[in-house]
């Protein structure tokens, strides 16, 4: 089960207070789990996706262990462009999509 983050940026309350009752917000906006099971990081990010597909207001970006990609870690976005890693030369980077809609985590 590893480390979560979750960073939201002009959204409703309610994003917040969800957030606060599953993970530790460490900063304004910016809130981690570090035990995370795969199956509740999911179902958080359905919750998420589902009120910004009715309210479409501000940002949200989560990040997660992930073995499978270059940095091993996994990246997904709501409101705004999608971002994915890439490796370049050896180096890991963010790169952003030109598509708009979100991929799940």
């Amino acid at each position: 089960m590893p480390m979560t983050v979750i960073v939201l940026r002009g959204v409703e309350p309610r994003y917040h207070g969800f957030l606060a009752s599953v993970m530790l917000e460490i900063a304004p906006g910016v809130f981690t789990a570090p035990n995370l099971a795969k199956p509740v990081r999911l179902r958080i990010w359905a919750v998420l996706e589902d009120w910004y597909g009715t309210l479409r207001q501000g940002s949200a970006l989560m990040t997660w262990r992930d073995p499978a990609e270059p940095c091993g870690q996994g990246l997904t976005s709501l409101g705004e462009q999608p971002r994915r890693f890439a490796e370049v030369d050896g180096i890991v980077l963010v790169r952003r999509d030109t598509a708009t809609v979100a991929s799940p985590p």
